[in-house]
């Protein structure tokens, strides 16, 4: 579940680099910020 957890949480996070490079910046930060909170690190709201 954990690498699950990891993979989601790249892909959101390089999906929200590639945005924020095409200029949707708002769209960026929020792809990153979800894919921070999926992660299994520290901040994951899955550790709840």
């Amino acid at each position: 579940m954990t690498f699950l957890l990891w993979i989601i949480a790249v892909v959101l996070v390089v999906a929200g680099v590639v945005s924020l490079l095409r200029g949707r910046l708002l769209w960026g930060i929020v792809l990153i910020l979800v894919g921070l909170l999926v992660g299994p690190g520290g901040v994951s709201i899955f550790n709840v």
